[in-house]
């Protein structure tokens, strides 16, 4: 027998009598977990709570249903869609399913008798593609990757691309915004990787002096520049043999990017002031929270070295794509930082973590850190409240 899933569905009506009607006739089915939305602004901004299925009324105060549906499909095109409409028109239907709506019932004395048979055939689909996603997740050994946190999708498929490329010598290049780890993944490959008990070195390209940065990578011999009184090892000869993370790699200098493309290419690097080659066998991670297309076109990046460091893509979601993740998170940083402070162990409120899940989260995981230190210090007992959650001025304050 199929695993018995709970369903998180999501109705978008402002009619509160059909709303109402709807909900407690859903609600007799206890694998049901259904939330109601006025307007369509609402459910969007809770819409990263993922539901699995959402039934939309074709007319809401704020947008059409359509355009509803089509941002749906633009954020999760896993969610199934129903849309409730008193529109009885071919074109209409017609350009509802164009849409990608998954059914579309109109508004009469059987739309509950309509709804279940609909949502029982979504249901079918939805369990299934949960099912599998739970098969294949088994192969994934979690003690491996313990500093990388979250249950969500988007970390799961993280996972599996670190599996894949973390036994080759690929270059690969982690895309991301700011804040959302990529230098723990870096790490991950690395610690998972034969090359293991090697050196790993992270290097911040955005944090060196443009005039030191050939200097800091490839090293430079004693007297090679005014003040280089001694010999010094670059970063890529420290970590011959291991890992180098080049971080924020679109903050290199244009005119230092073709002796970058000559080190990948070739594996050997020369010390500022000397002629002598040294060979490297050295693994190469690089990330950015840049569009290095969009540097590119700029003439701000090389084509050359874009392609080169895209030997393999991992590309890091925002923590507001992340769902409960942002729990997941916010507990672990909440215990790490009353153990290191010696504080007692504080719990964290079902509205503070209402308040956290609401959030938009501009700075990401790093945003997520300093918020919870900040509240564990305001709280005045053992557990954190939603009035302890402050979120800065440049970040939406989600109520």
């Amino acid at each position: 027998m199929s695993k018995k899933y709970v369903t998180r569905i999501f109705l978008v009506d402002d009619d509160p009598i059909i709303t109402r009607f709807i909900k407690i006739s859903l609600e007799q089915n206890d694998l049901y977990d259904i939330h109601v939305f006025a307007n369509g602004r609402e459910f969007l901004n809770n819409i990263h709570l993922a539901p699995d299925i959402v039934i939309i009324d074709y007319n809401l105060p704020d947008m059409s249903g359509l355009e509803i549906l089509q941002r749906i499909k633009e954020t999760n095109s896993d969610i199934r869609t129903i849309l409730l409409s008193g529109q009885e028109k071919l074109e209409v239907v017609v350009e509802a399913y164009n849409k990608g709506v998954n059914n579309y019932i109109i508004k009469n004395e059987n739309v509950v008798f309509e709804l279940n048979n609909s949502l029982r055939n979504l249901i079918d689909s939805t369990n299934l593609r949960k099912e599998v996603l739970e098969l294949r997740e088994q192969i994934i050994d979690r003690n491996r990757y313990n500093t990388i946190l979250g249950d969500s999708r988007p970390v799961l498929q993280v996972l599996k691309l670190i599996q894949k490329v973390e036994n080759t010598n690929l270059i690969t290049l982690i895309t991301g915004e700011s804040g959302t780890g990529k230098e723990v993944v870096a790490a991950s490959i690395h610690y998972n990787s034969p090359r293991s008990r090697r050196p790993f070195v992270p290097v911040n390209m955005a944090a060196i002096p443009v005039d030191l940065i050939e200097s800091e990578l490839f090293g430079h011999e004693k007297g090679a520049f005014t003040g280089a009184s001694y010999k010094r090892i670059g970063k890529f000869e420290e970590a011959n043999d291991g890992t180098i993370f080049l971080d924020e790699i679109g903050e290199m200098p244009l005119d230092l990017q073709a002796k970058l493309l000559r080190v990948l290419q070739d594996s050997k690097i020369t010390r500022v002031g000397s002629n002598k080659e040294i060979k490297l066998d050295i693994r190469v991670i690089a990330a950015t929270n840049k569009d290095l297309g969009q540097r590119v076109r700029e003439g701000k990046f090389r084509e050359d070295l874009m392609y080169r460091l895209q030997g393999f893509l991992i590309h890091l979601p925002p923590l507001r794509d992340r769902g409960n993740d942002v729990i997941i998170l916010a507990k672990n940083f909440l215990t790490i930082f009353c153990k290191s402070n010696k504080m007692s162990l504080k719990t964290i409120s079902n509205s503070a973590a209402d308040r956290l899940l609401k959030h938009s989260w501009p700075g990401n995981v790093r945003e997520l850190k300093s918020v919870i230190e900040r509240a564990a210090l305001l709280s005045d007992n053992d557990q954190i409240d939603a009035d302890d959650i402050l979120f800065t001025e440049s970040g939406s304050n989600a109520a």
